[in-house]
């Protein structure tokens, strides 16, 4: 009886543990869900191309000022070379060729601070950036920028959905566990009851069981969520850059409070259940 008693009590941990591993995911994803929209907004690229005329000198000097400014986060300068060889590698060497001169200006390569990557803002930098005379034309895509809102939008409505469904789907399996669990000891409340026990009596040795068993499945989690994230990063070093490790702490605290919350709510309805019931109805 032990032995199955021990059996249960693992297959049960190990049930809880697995869903609360999906919960931590979902709440990595929810915790960093704004620097992922951050990382691809300050990855968008806007190009300053300067005028013909303007020297290499003159053209790096721009850049210096240009990365003074409150809304660039990254600059890149690409010179007329650099910029005939990447013309060359897309068109081909021949397409160049009907030019006596090479037809491709120095430019700057620019990237913006994610408050400014808007429609509106990004007009108002256009402006800003086109005052200076060296500067013949600022080039970026509008639809791409009007895309990447509206999907960000988007992802960030459904990853809401994705992990309310979650969380249900969390608590429906760990009180099915839970149940399955506490059933098994139903003739040990009905005689608990018998002998003149209380339900607050009855329920408190099971919600200590179920905070431990709740503590002992999330940190569980907590480890195989750890060493997924070790091997994530030594795979996917980019990766890291979106997400903040710092958060690690947050996505911790909503595994172990998931836990503890679902766990000791499945065993109070379980318990005051089982309590109600009459002798027969134990054998159903």
């Amino acid at each position: 009886m032990r032995r199955r008693l021990a059996n249960a009590y693992l297959s049960s941990v190990i049930s809880i543990s697995l869903v609360l591993l999906l919960v931590g995911l979902a709440a990595m994803l929810l915790v960093n869900a704004k620097g992922i929209s951050r990382y691809f907004k300050e990855n968008m690229q806007v190009t300053v191309m300067m005028k013909q005329t303007v020297s290499e000198e003159d053209a790096l000097e721009f850049q210096a000022d240009l990365e003074q400014a409150e809304f660039i986060r990254s600059t890149r300068f690409v010179s007329k070379e650099q910029g005939r060889r990447e013309m060359a590698d897309m068109l081909g060497e021949d397409f160049l060729d009907v030019f006596e001169t090479s037809p491709i200006p120095a430019s700057v390569d620019v990237t913006l601070k994610a408050d400014y990557v808007s429609a509106d803002s990004l007009e108002v930098v256009k402006s800003e950036i086109s005052k200076s005379p060296l500067v013949d034309e600022v080039v970026y895509q509008t639809s791409l920028v009007d895309a990447l809102n509206a999907n960000l939008s988007k992802i960030s409505l459904v990853l809401g959905v994705f992990i309310a469904l979650l969380l249900f789907i969390s608590f429906v399996l760990i009180n099915n566990t839970v149940r399955l669990s506490v059933f098994a000891r139903r003739f040990t409340i009905h005689t608990m009851k018998l002998v003149g026990a209380t339900r607050s009596f009855i329920r408190a040795p099971f919600l200590v069981q179920a905070a431990f068993q709740g503590v002992f499945a999330a940190f569980v989690a907590i480890i195989a969520l750890t060493v997924m994230m070790y091997f994530m990063r030594s795979g996917f070093e980019q990766l890291f850059e979106i997400f903040r490790i710092d958060l690690l702490l947050t996505v911790f605290g909503i595994v172990l409070v998931s836990g503890l919350v679902i766990c000791l709510t499945s065993t109070w309805f379980v318990v005051n259940k089982l309590v109600s019931l009459k002798k027969d109805e134990l054998y159903y």
